[in-house]
């Protein structure tokens, strides 16, 4: 999109900062080929003016780029131009879909996503790459003056959730966090409910999340592929170094703590307890207490409402179809005083009685919780009317700081307070240890 108004804003936006071309890309999980769509666009119809097109970038080409291209590529205002990946068969692979999407050969692909960065015809970059890479990939973007849709986690520590929202606001960029569910017709009814008093007053919040695991194992070490093949040191940007071994670029790198966000609790957490917050009306604020116990972590706000993060069975362990309760998965549960309401991925909503159940919408569409489609829609239409997106950079930062707060206690065993305010624990140095990981030097090796 190149209206001039917004050309001079990226202009100034990105002096104070040039990316330069070096040693970088995304961490990228494993991705499986996408179907080839043929749109309108490949016969010559249905695409809007070039001077009203948002052009878009891609740093990674994993499973969720995947969910995230089937939604977005049917945009016939956005136009995906350039992609950068670090391992050369996810490049080819990315470049194959978008180029049959689109009906020629015009898509550039690049190791260094810094390459992308340099751009000055790219209005936004999508973010996909692994978790640790969302935050730091994230905030380079939005200096060199693009607008952000990161995967989520979006940042892998309490200091990296607040750098990335400080950025945001310091450069004036859009920036959406994929927790689509935000942007799903059921979960939006739920909290209707909870905001309009059908419910009654609440007094406890139910996250769904998989049971949080903490793995410090390395995988043998093998020989390190030409960088061509696999950029070993742009795989591991500033997560600890360990030797290469391929499992890790197929997607093993899920649930190592250099690599995953609060011990696997974000997975899911992220949308659930952010769906929470939502219900709760706090998305200014968080719970200020965390208390672990075997099968839940119990958090308490200051306006008394409880929220539990119940532990569900992992989906992913045994490889089995990922639906753990017959509301799919991520469901939440909103209790009032006249009953509660449930949903999740599959779409339905249960309430607690008839009463209740009465009040739902009688022909509501259900849609799938990992579609993007409407929260991809959202995105591009605030990058038109430099509006906050349904998941922008605060929402972002409450949410997951309050997943990693939970994590922590998780993790230390113990009960852990906050001061929603400031952000710090209080009065507990073990940890305020853990509100941050050292980063390694990638630039420098």
């Amino acid at each position: 999109m190149t209206n001039p108004a917004k050309r001079e804003s990226q202009s100034v936006q990105s002096a104070t900062t040039t990316v330069s071309r070096r040693t970088f890309a995304g961490g990228l999980a494993a991705a499986t080929a996408l179907p080839a769509i043929v749109p309108a666009s490949a016969l010559g119809r249905g695409r809007v003016a070039p001077s009203e097109r948002i052009t878009m970038g891609i740093v990674g080409v994993g499973p969720r780029c995947r969910y995230d291209l089937g939604a977005m590529l049917k945009e016939k205002d956005v136009e995906f131009v350039a992609l950068a990946d670090v391992q050369k068969s996810r490049r080819d692979e990315g470049k194959k879909l978008i180029d049959d999407h689109y009906g020629n050969d015009k898509l550039q692909t690049y190791r260094d996503f810094r390459e992308v960065l340099d751009r000055k015809d790219i209005d936004g970059m999508l973010i996909a790459t692994g978790d640790r890479w969302h935050a730091a990939a994230s905030i380079m973007a939005a200096e060199a003056g693009k607008d952000v849709y990161s995967e989520k986690p979006c940042g892998i520590t309490i200091a990296d959730c607040q750098r990335l929202s400080e950025t945001m606001h310091r450069t004036g960029r859009v920036f959406q966090a994929g927790t689509q569910r935000r942007s799903v017709p059921n979960f939006g009814t739920a909290v209707k409910m909870a905001h309009d008093g059908t419910l009654g007053d609440l007094h406890t919040l139910h996250a769904s999340v998989y049971k949080p695991t903490l793995d410090n194992s390395w995988l043998p070490a093998e020989k390190t592929p030409p960088q061509d093949v696999v950029d070993w040191n742009m795989w591991l940007g500033p997560a600890a170094w360990r030797p290469f071994n391929q499992k890790y670029v197929d997607g093993r790198w899920r649930g190592q703590w250099d690599f995953d966000s609060g011990a696997r609790l974000l997975d899911w957490g992220a949308h659930t307890v952010d769906l929470c917050q939502w219900a709760n009306q706090a998305d200014e604020t968080m719970p200020v207490e965390y208390t672990p116990g075997a099968n839940e972590i119990v958090c308490k706000y200051a306006n008394g409402v409880k929220l539990v993060i119940d532990f569900l069975p992992d989906p992913f362990g045994d490889r089995s179809p990922h639906y753990v309760t017959r509301l799919g998965t991520c469901p939440v549960r909103f209790h009032g005083e006249r009953g509660s309401v449930e949903t999740g991925d599959s779409g339905e909503i249960v309430a607690s009685n008839a009463e209740l159940q009465n009040k739902l919408p009688a022909n509501q569409k259900r849609v799938r919780g990992l579609d993007v489609s409407a929260h991809g829609r959202n995105f591009f239409d605030c990058i038109k009317s430099r509006e906050q997106p349904n998941a922008g950079p605060d929402v972002m930062r409450r949410s997951h700081v309050a997943c990693h707060a939970a994590a922590i206690a998780w993790i230390l065993g113990r009960t852990v307070r906050i001061n929603p305010q400031t952000e710090e624990f209080v009065d507990d140095a073990e940890a305020t240890l853990l509100r941050s990981r050292p980063e390694r030097p990638w630039q420098a090796t």
